[in-house]
């Protein structure tokens, strides 16, 4: 069974920083990807960064040059963080992690294996 656990949402002001933290179990890292997605206001569910089993990193235009996402791997169990900076109040949303996570519809969870969410929240 693959679990998807994401920790470290908050509430910051503009200009901050926050570290999303996810932990990936049961999941074979083996052509595949691990990432993070957002769901924020009235808006469609948003693809922000990834990072393959090859180590190829892609980060959604907006977000390039403030987040950071790493990966290290123990015993089977992955942790996949998100280190956000200079946060502004257009990065308020639900952001989720995901193993080969599919959007479909603007929805997220469309596939793959979701985490649960957790909330970020950047006041001006």
């Amino acid at each position: 069974e693959v679990t998807v656990l994401e920790s470290g949402g908050g509430s910051v002001q503009a200009g901050g920083s926050l570290r999303l933290s996810c932990t990936v179990s049961g999941f074979i890292f083996h052509d595949a990807a691990l990432g993070w997605y957002r769901q924020t206001p009235g808006n469609e569910c948003e693809f922000v960064s990834s990072i393959s089993d090859t180590e190829e990193i892609i980060y959604t235009e907006s977000v390039r040059g403030r987040f950071t996402i790493s990966h290290s791997q123990d015993n089977g169990k992955h942790t996949v963080d998100l280190q956000m900076n200079s946060l502004k109040p257009t990065d308020t949303g639900v952001y989720y992690c995901a193993a080969d996570g599919i959007i479909m519809g603007g929805l997220c969870a469309a596939g793959g294996y979701w985490g649960q969410g957790t909330q970020v929240t950047v006041t001006a």
